[in-house]
């Protein structure tokens, strides 16, 4: 008899965040925003072109003003295939050593530069639905 309290296990087909950052160190990170809809079939079907393995999880960025906004990362294991990757649709190389605070693999990133509104990296546009009332759509070059 239990009381109701189990252990949840970790599947095992996936592999663990440390486990990435150390089989996958060549990082891109895009703006979540920017992976969803069509954007994420332009990134999924370049990665499988690619012909390569590659994973992607997620990392919170904050900027010294507080602003926390989430990342995806595209992890690769070759670091031709993150440039390629950086290449096509922009984004920012992230060294999961580097770049996470105390290099703890599910660590915040501690951006240090001002926080600027990112609504097109490459191709990859955030959709409407998005973008809240301000318009920066707008303002788009």
């Amino acid at each position: 008899m239990t009381d109701g309290r189990t252990m949840v296990r970790r599947n095992r087909t996936i592999p663990s965040a440390f486990s990435i950052d150390r089989d996958f160190p060549h990082q891109v990170a895009l703006l979540s925003d920017l992976c969803v809809d069509r954007n994420f079939r332009l990134l999924y079907d370049f990665c499988e072109a690619l012909g390569v393995p590659w994973h992607t999880r997620h990392v919170t960025a904050i900027w010294p003003n507080g602003k926390h906004e989430k990342h995806r990362l595209h992890c690769f294991a070759e670091e031709a295939s993150a440039a390629a990757f950086n290449m096509r649709f922009g984004g920012i190389l992230f060294d999961p050593k580097q770049d996470r605070q105390r290099g703890v693999s599910q660590g915040p990133w501690l951006r240090n530069e001002p926080w600027q509104r990112v609504v097109r990296s490459g191709p990859l546009l955030v959709p409407l639905a998005l973008v809240d009332a301000e318009g920066p759509h707008s303002r788009l070059p």
